[in-house]
């Protein structure tokens, strides 16, 4: 594999008060981003000054199958990418390919949280949600039929899956799923987040289609309003204490678990999946996938800036070394 891809490290350098006595502050990383788009797979190792397509070595399979790229997921040197012709793996940062399934139209991917010992695969499709137990080489139909699917969280026992049959919880990986809550609009959910300790403390919060942002305290029993009235939220991330949302009409913050929101900016585009690569060590740093391309910010979304696919729907972005888990809080 290429050096610049196996040298994978992060080392963020934070500079004291210049003699004019402003700030400056630099970030210096070889960190690995993936994005996709509805040509494919692609691949930065320069922050995302420059993009490469993924299109696989001579030695292995060609991505020519793919077509959209929906759904990506970096651990380690091994590379999950699904889309419009199927799920694809890699074991060497995306250098070479291996086609896994031939499921057509996924548009979301989760994996257990240790998939060399346990080898389920979720993904979401137009047709509903399903499971694979061999490492996403054969899948079967869960008890949720309805599509499309558009996130997955899986704290352990619970599977939670938001999309247009609503926001539903399994724990028995997709067999039965518990009856919507009461308080929640009927539809769609666009995105939803969850406490780092879900087990243990089952906070939810969902953004259904119509707008605006829900919270439950039980697990998805009970909802309640929590903001952001008539706004179409896509994405909602926690970082530390702080939740953000991704919204159409702009980008905001809450400090206190959705009691109040402060508008940060305006939204670049409508936006897919917001990313914070670095987090915690280097906070500030932002990624936002759109319909009018990729956006970075570098001081937790108070400003955009592009980076790359001007003009072009990017449907994700994701990153090896991956986020860290277990930011949020509630």
């Amino acid at each position: 594999m290429r050096s610049r891809l196996v040298t994978i490290g992060l080392a963020v350098l934070l500079s004291t008060v210049s003699a004019s006595g402003q700030e400056e502050r630099n970030a210096i990383t070889n960190l690995t981003l993936f994005a996709g788009t509805g040509e494919g797979l692609w691949r930065s190792a320069d922050w995302g000054r420059s993009w490469e397509r993924v299109e696989g070595d001579t030695v292995g399979v060609h991505l020519t199958t793919l077509g959209a790229a929906r759904a990506i997921v970096p651990h380690g040197p091994q590379v999950w990418v699904a889309g419009d012709g199927g799920l694809f793996g890699s074991r060497d940062f995306g250098e070479t390919w291996t086609p896994l399934s031939t499921t057509e139209g996924i548009s979301s991917l989760l994996l257990s949280r240790w998939p060399h010992a346990d080898p389920t695969v979720f993904v979401g499709t137009a047709g509903g949600l399903l499971r694979s137990r061999d490492g996403g080489r054969s899948f079967a139909p869960t008890a949720l039929v309805t599509g499309p699917v558009h996130h997955l969280e899986w704290p352990g026992p619970a599977l939670v899956v938001a999309g247009a049959a609503g926001l539903l919880v399994t724990l028995d990986e997709g067999q039965t799923f518990a009856d919507p809550g009461q308080g929640l609009p009927e539809g769609e959910v666009l995105a939803m987040a969850l406490s780092s300790f879900f087990g243990a403390d089952p906070v939810l919060f969902a953004a259904p289609a119509g707008g605006g942002v829900y919270r439950s305290g039980d697990g998805g029993a009970t909802w309640a309003p929590a903001g952001m009235d008539g706004e179409i939220v896509r994405d909602l991330v926690w970082l530390g204490p702080f939740l953000y949302a991704a919204a159409e009409g702009g980008f905001f913050r809450s400090d206190n678990s959705g009691q109040t929101w402060t508008r940060l900016a305006d939204s670049p585009g409508k936006p897919a999946r917001l990313l914070f690569p670095l987090a915690p060590a280097a906070g500030l740093e932002a990624f936002l996938a759109t319909d009018k391309g990729l956006f970075h910010s570098s001081d937790t979304g108070s400003h955009w800036s592009p980076m790359g696919f001007e003009g072009e729907e990017v449907f994700t972005v994701a990153t090896f070394p991956p986020p860290a888990l277990d930011l949020g809080k509630e």
